[in-house]
């Protein structure tokens, strides 16, 4: 039995937002811990062939109109980003570069930046001050993840995540059990708890 929930995300996807502001109201209340596991959703859509929502026209009206209604009732302050999709490679990379001891701060500034102050993630400018934000050198962050032991990470973990039936994000997975979508967390947290 496993000890974790390892929860695949991607910063651009907006149900991945969803899922960790869930995943952090659970954590004041439950000791239960989380592994995150960045992958490149586009990626997995790749690997897969198949085509994003984003791409789709009527399934992105949908889509944003979902995440209203989820983040009214829930209470989570969220705003579509103008921007949407973005490539998030350099952010995703970003995750893997940067030291453990600030990679929750770095999940919540920049998933906030996103999906909540609607602000422009591909704009180096604005990254700088976001990471500024975090304490992190930008100078350093921008050469790191370009080395290549970075790159690698991050595509080794989409094809890892590929190799285990995972399509999307947000993906859950306890006991070896699927469970995708934000609004699957109540039975992840059940499978976590058996």
């Amino acid at each position: 039995m496993t000890k974790e929930i390892d929860f695949y995300f991607d910063f651009i996807s907006p149900y991945s937002y969803l899922a960790h502001q869930k995943i952090k109201t659970i954590k004041q209340r439950e000791n239960i811990n989380f592994n995150y596991k960045p992958v490149l959703v586009g990626g997995l859509h790749n690997l897969l062939g198949i085509n994003a929502p984003a791409f789709i026209k009527p399934k992105l009206k949908n889509m944003i109109n979902d995440c209203h209604l989820i983040a009214k009732k829930e209470k989570f302050n969220f705003k579509w980003n103008y921007k949407f999709p973005i490539n998030s490679l350099n952010i995703m990379r970003g995750y893997l570069f940067i030291n453990d001891k600030i990679k929750d701060l770095y999940l919540n500034i920049i998933f906030d930046a996103y999906w909540k102050d609607n602000l422009d993630l591909s704009n180096q400018e604005i990254l700088k001050i976001l990471l500024e934000k975090c304490e992190i050198n930008s100078s350093k962050f921008f050469d790191g993840i370009k080395n290549s032991s970075i790159k690698d990470k991050l595509k080794d973990a989409t094809k890892a995540a590929h190799d285990k039936e995972i399509f999307g994000t947000p993906t859950f997975l306890v006991n070896n059990k699927i469970f995708w979508g934000q609004d699957r967390i109540d039975f992840a947290l059940d499978e976590y708890n058996k």
